[in-house]
């Protein structure tokens, strides 16, 4: 009779290829869902986990929010939110009224005197409405606090109304402010407004070219973790 030794011995050298191969299997299952899980949709996640638990007649809202509490948003990057407000004021048709710059703060959103004010005045004019539907799109768009800061030029301020270059560029910022709010519904939570007079310029005061661009408000995003006052 033919010996099955050789067969059988050949069966047993194969095996290791099943175990293996099941380590392997389990190692794509390990690192798919890994995967899905980096890439979780809070939103989506929420909605699941509240369908989920009111199919099981438990309180969705009260038992959801532990799991959601622990997905916390990335940050916006300066680099990133700027292509972002450039694409949307150019959208906007508001790229010739906003200029974009970035400071240490973070994202600055600039716009003159002459695009939002008559001269001496804190009136928001209504051809600012695509300027500040940009800004406001922005802002919405960065999801993080932001500073109004309103800004003139060193020529004193002579009217009534105002007493001092100081009073002039805090009533404008808070103005602005509560456009955005108001009109444009941006978080009022997110938001501070404060006034600088003549004493943060961005060109010379001792020529016209330079104080029109002075006389400015600027909306800065606060990506630095730093507050309205920071340094520029």
């Amino acid at each position: 009779m033919r010996s099955r030794e050789p067969e059988d011995h050949q069966e047993n050298a194969d095996r290791w290829v099943v175990s293996y191969a099941d380590f392997i299997t389990l190692l794509f299952a390990f690192f798919t869902v890994m995967y899905a899980v980096s890439r979780v949709d809070s939103g989506k996640l929420g909605e699941f986990v509240g369908s989920t638990r009111g199919a099981f007649g438990s309180n969705p809202s009260a038992s959801a929010r532990p799991i959601i509490a622990g997905i916390v948003p990335i940050p916006p990057t300066a680099s990133g939110l700027r292509r972002d407000a450039d694409r949307i004021i150019a959208a906007g048709g508001a790229d010739a009224a906003v200029t974009v710059r970035q400071d240490p703060r973070g994202l600055v959103l600039s716009m003159s005197e002459d695009v939002l004010f008559d001269a001496g005045t804190a009136y928001v004019k209504t051809s600012s409405t695509a300027s500040l539907a940009a800004v406001a799109a922005v802002l919405k768009k960065a999801q993080c606090d932001a500073a109004v800061e309103g800004h003139t030029d060193s020529l004193p301020i002579s009217n009534a109304r105002y007493a001092s270059n100081w009073e002039l560029s805090a009533t404008r910022a808070t103005n602005i402010l509560a456009r955005l709010v108001a009109e444009y519904g941006v978080s009022p939570a997110r938001l501070s407004a404060a006034g600088y007079a003549e004493f943060r310029p961005v060109a010379s005061n001792t020529n016209p070219e330079g104080r029109a661009r002075n006389r400015r408000v600027d909306v800065v995003l606060l990506l630095a973790g730093t507050g309205a006052g920071g340094t520029r």
